[in-house]
């Protein structure tokens, strides 16, 4: 191996098995940590940095002037997509689930935020948007919000649905699309396909936190040993920002 030296700091996306105080992952994996961020910056933002830059730069480029909805918006992902967005020049509406989020939320940049846990929340962001719409709805929050997300987007909008955890839409018609948008399912690694394209994009991210342009919040740190309970805080919805596990 030639990339790294022992001792060298390194971060990783998409490596199994890292629960774990050791693992073996493939050279190909991993990027070099700049001396200016620390390890758990670091890995805070890979797999939550990396999904949120691939969304505003590549599924759909965010262009100064957009108007943007971001849904679970206090979230780790939520809150780096909403600081790119307004790096490249948007407007966000960032939609949380409680008055205690919206904070949150508020902090990581969004101009505007909706308290919703039902999925009614078209309405106020076509209030918002002078009945125009979105021009990219960003939701990961499952089936309940899918109606109200079609309703959001303007004429030609598009639909950036994203993450399993919680199910997708359903059968869809595709003739029953409204509105001419385009919908699609967004995953960063079909867009980072070389191990050069990753490093590259894992460095532009570290270079927009050093520069304080990228604020990374942590949610809760928790030893390994307490992993179960770091996921009923999550399933619980209480939390925001991004959790870490310490070995």
């Amino acid at each position: 191996m030639t990339d790294f030296a022992v001792g060298d700091r390194v971060a990783w996306v998409f490596v199994p098995g890292s629960y774990a105080g050791k693992l073996v992952a493939p050279v190909d994996s991993l990027v070099r940590i700049p001396n200016a961020i620390d390890d758990r910056t670091a890995a805070a933002v890979m797999m939550q940095g990396l999904t949120a830059s691939h969304f505003a730069t590549d599924f759909y480029p965010v262009q100064a002037g957009d108007s943007v909805l971001v849904h679970a918006a206090a979230g780790g992902l939520g809150q780096l997509l909403t600081q790119i967005v307004k790096l490249r020049g948007g407007t966000v509406i960032g939609r949380v689930s409680s008055e205690e989020k919206a904070e949150a939320a508020r902090k990581a940049g969004a101009d505007h935020v909706i308290v919703d846990r039902e999925g009614k929340f078209a309405e106020q962001v076509r209030d918002l948007t002078n009945g125009e719409g979105v021009h990219i709805v960003y939701d990961g929050s499952g089936p309940t919000t899918f109606a109200g997300s079609m309703a959001a987007l303007r004429r030609s909008g598009t639909f950036c649905w994203y993450g399993p955890v919680l199910g997708g839409p359903g059968s869809l018609d595709i003739m029953s699309l409204p509105k001419s948008i385009k919908l699609g399912y967004a995953v960063f690694t079909d867009h980072i396909p070389t191990t050069a394209l990753l490093r590259e994009r894992a460095a532009r991210l570290f270079d927009w936190i050093a520069q304080g342009k990228l604020n990374i919040e942590l949610g809760g740190v928790y030893p390994l040993t307490e992993a179960a309970k770091a996921h009923r805080e999550m399933e619980s919805r209480r939390t925001t920002g991004k959790l870490l596990l310490i070995p």
